[in-house]
């Protein structure tokens, strides 16, 4: 097909996030400079921000039958470039300054993996074709790997590195294996033909469907919902709290978002037994996770636990799938995204500078409301939007997805998520607890004194306000994700 300036600039978030890597890498060659590479991909990722206005204007259009651009990529591109842009800005606070404090190896290479990772993010939402989502998840994977392994002085790293290698292997197998039933069956690897091939055959085969069902299983396994979640908390204990919060948060969107998309574009995808796998899938994660959640001492652990509980919710939504599903979808993730980068935010610069583990042992913020009170707030307004409580960001999103379950009768899921909110406000508030226990000769670690005036700081602050905002007007993001959620379905 022929390029026009068009394509081009639909792709420039794209475009610029990867010329962003190789200036990064370009600068690490020339001089390690902690400030200099961050101050770079801050750059790289904020005009990648900005560009998605100029795409905005030009779409929908095709780039090539891989990439589809349009509002819905667009909308969740910017929500995986702000996440990436979080999670770069507290891995500089967590990495320590120039002057021998902090991580005692080589700093650099962490940012470098983060937009590499970041770059595939943005392949993945916009993937039409089965290549495209193949190309897309393990750009975005593959660096993670590196980045959960960063702080190999600490062997819970290491061992995290690894697990999350060897089941991410054994997903994108799985993955694989499931798209080459598809092509069999349908002779097609686009989205939109395998729907229109699939739905002219009438009822799918079972070919199609084991295909579908493998699919399935290699993307359950990137989001850790039930049964494929076991490497969850280990990762997210093993991995540098920043490295965390970005698996939480852009890489799981990049995959939902491009899971949605195969949904939306080939309905066939949605009908029989693989429907009701997914509502199994679904129950289990949201009653599993939240029950596990329940028994932990580990922050990082918790909130492993509780992110397999919230992809249970938004799979309530997925199998809706009509009527205010898209927009629905959209909602929860903007939230939770917010939500997740202010938790793993707190546990950061808990842990700031780095010094061979991270304060996420629960018994660590006891008390800190009398010491670091702001902090306090900020994890307080975080664990509320988690739990779903009115007046935050996170009430909105769940009420979204409940509506939408609500719209399609999901009475089952819909008790299953009552259940698993009502168990998930108990931990929640547990911690919330835990910050205002004070007892003498107690265990001190505290965030730096300053962290506030702090690059980290001020965006955690942010960050708080507006899961706070969002939550008394929610009105900014709900005209977003309509613009968004229009184009999601057309082929």
């Amino acid at each position: 097909m022929q390029l026009t300036t068009q394509h081009f600039i639909a792709l420039l978030p794209l475009l610029i996030t990867s010329a962003t890597v190789v200036l990064v890498m370009l600068a690490i060659a020339w001089k390690r400079h902690h400030t200099l590479t961050f101050g770079l991909s801050v750059l790289g990722l904020n005009l990648a921000l900005l560009s998605l206005l100029p795409a905005l204007e030009v779409t929908p259009i095709q780039v090539t039958p891989l990439l589809l651009v349009d509002k819905f990529a667009c909308y969740y591109m910017a929500l995986v470039l702000a996440a990436t842009l979080a999670c770069v800005t507290l891995t500089h606070a967590y990495l320590g300054g120039e002057s021998g404090k902090g991580y005692p190896g080589n700093r650099e290479e962490l940012y470098l993996l983060m937009l590499l990772s970041a770059a595939g993010g943005l392949v993945l939402v916009s993937a039409q074709h089965l290549a495209g989502l193949f190309i897309g998840l393990e750009l975005l994977s593959v660096p993670t790997y590196g980045m959960i392994a960063y702080a190999f002085f600490n062997k819970r790293s290491l061992e995290a590195g690894i697990k999350y290698m060897v089941l991410s292997a054994a997903g994108s197998a799985f993955l694989l294996f499931g798209m080459a039933l598809l092509y069999a069956e349908s002779g097609s690897l686009t989205f939109a033909g395998i729907g229109a091939q699939l739905a002219a055959d009438g009822l799918p085969s079972m070919l199609a469907q084991l295909g579908v069902g493998m699919m399935l299983i290699g993307l359950a396994f990137k989001l850790s919902l039930v049964p494929f979640h076991l490497w969850t908390p280990d990762v997210y204990e093993g991995a540098p709290a920043p490295v965390a919060a970005f698996l939480a948060t852009a890489s799981k969107v990049a995959v939902f978002a491009v899971l949605l998309r195969l949904y939306q574009m080939s309905p066939a995808m949605a009908g029989g037994w693989l429907n009701d796998l997914l509502t199994l899938i679904a129950i289990a994660s949201i009653i599993f996770g939240n029950l596990l959640a329940l028994l932990q001492n580990n922050l990082k652990r918790l909130l492993g636990y509780s992110s397999i509980a919230h992809f249970g919710y938004l799979l309530v939504a997925l199998i809706a799938s009509k009527g205010l599903a898209v927009e629905a979808v959209g909602v929860y993730l903007a939230t939770y995204v917010l939500t997740s980068l202010g938790a793993f935010g707190v546990i950061t610069l808990m842990s700031t500078p780095y010094s061979g583990r991270d304060a996420d042992a629960l018994f660590e913020y006891r008390g800190l409301f009398w010491r670091r009170p702001y902090l306090t707030a900020v994890l307080t307004v975080m664990m509320l939007s988690l739990a779903g409580i009115p007046l935050t960001a996170g009430f909105i999103g769940k009420f979204y997805v409940v509506a939408a379950g609500v719209q399609s009768q999901q009475w089952w899921l819909l008790g299953a998520l009552v259940i698993g909110s009502a168990i998930g406000v108990f931990y929640y508030l547990r911690v919330m607890v835990t910050l205002f226990m004070a007892e003498a000769n107690m265990h001190r670690h505290d965030a730096p004194f300053n962290w506030a005036q702090r690059a980290g700081g001020i965006m955690l602050l942010v960050v708080a306000v507006l899961a706070f905002a969002l939550g008394v007007y929610p009105q900014p993001l709900l005209e977003l994700v309509q613009q968004a959620g229009l184009v999601a379905v057309l082929p």
